[in-house]
């Protein structure tokens, strides 16, 4: 039984929890997450869109920064891209692999055979995309030229950006839009928003309940949705809470949430709802917020689930909506919010 004070981690059975703009951003964790994720007992695994490194190296990679998971807990794009191959192509054929050892090695643990730089072309029949640092001209040039030839293609996934410790920086969505281009052909994208990363989880166990966590809206919510389980939005990566406020439904997360400390609080407090501090009325593209009382001044986001639960139900998508606010305590709370009204 559920009670308002459960912890929301333990609402559930499975956490499927991001990495990059989540756990952690480049080779620093994410304020709070270490210590979090020691807190937290629910079964936990770590899902990745990342396909630059292997399970074992992501494991490690964690655990110089003060985690403590094991292989088994990493998930990668890499794993799901690979299993799409495998039910594509028979026993030992030709993949191009566009990206690091650690995506090759993949491809070779499901019987199909990794051609790289060294290798001729001859009966290739796929090619592979994922991030790798070290991409060059020569790589999409030469899988440019194998996917016009008829080529399957399967990207890893299609993330532009890959939050780091300096910024944003190009990611592997990035390199596939320039094959794109090039080719005008379309990949199939293994990882995140498809479901099938999901799915891989959830079959390594009896688990009933999961919940995914992550911090964008295009990549770990819309996964979340497509394979039908809760989600939360943390706002420690990409996506940002004003982006809640014309985010289509495919796109819309169930919890709302600073970090990673929301998985030892009640689930209540971060769930995306109408909220009893706060009056949202709608009228056309005006939308104003006015005070009903006292809100939590440790948690500014309450103002942002009650203003995208209200435009969610009206209808409202597509277009940023003018805000008022209709008194000072509503225009603290939305300046502490990043909303100018």
């Amino acid at each position: 039984m559920i009670d308002a004070d459960t912890p929301l981690a333990d609402e559930h059975d499975c956490l499927l929890v991001d990495l990059d703009g989540t756990v952690h951003r480049g080779a620093e964790p994410v304020e709070a997450a270490v210590s979090t994720l020691a807190e937290v007992t629910t079964p936990t695994f770590f899902v990745t869109n990342n396909a630059s490194r292997a399970p074992d190296e992501v494991a490690a990679r964690l655990r110089g920064m003060g985690f403590a998971p094991t292989a088994r807990q990493i998930v990668t794009s890499a794993q799901c891209a690979a299993r799409l191959l495998a039910a594509r192509l028979g026993p030992g054929a030709r993949v191009f692999v566009v990206g690091t050892q650690a995506l090759a090695a993949e491809i070779r643990s499901v019987g199909l055979t990794p051609v790289g730089a060294g290798d001729d072309d001859e009966g290739i029949v796929a090619v592979v995309q994922g991030h790798s640092p070290h991409t060059g001209w020569s790589d999409l040039a030469r899988a440019a030229v194998l996917i016009r030839a008829g080529a399957h293609w399967v990207a890893t996934n299609a993330d532009v950006t890959l939050p780091t410790e300096r910024g944003l920086v190009p990611g592997n969505g990035s390199m596939v839009a320039a094959l794109r281009a090039a080719t005008d052909r379309e990949p199939v994208v293994a990882g995140k928003p498809r479901p099938a990363i999901v799915e891989h989880v959830l079959a390594r166990g009896d688990f009933r309940a999961p919940l995914l966590i992550g911090d964008r809206l295009d990549t770990d919510i819309a996964c979340a949705n497509a394979a039908g389980v809760p989600s939360v939005l943390v706002c420690t990566g990409v996506s940002r809470p004003a982006d809640l406020l014309e985010v289509p439904p495919q796109r819309r997360p169930t919890h709302l949430a600073a970090d990673l400390r929301c998985l030892t609080r009640p689930g209540a407090a971060t769930r995306i709802a109408s909220q009893p501090s706060w009056r949202v009325a709608i009228r056309d593209d005006v939308v104003t917020v006015a005070s009903e009382g006292i809100w939590p001044r440790d948690d500014g986001l309450v103002v942002v689930r009650a203003l995208a639960w209200a435009l969610w139900q009206a209808g409202g998508a597509g277009r940023r909506p003018t805000i008022v606010a209709g008194d000072d305590r509503a225009r603290q709370a939305l300046l502490a919010a990043g909303l100018s009204p």
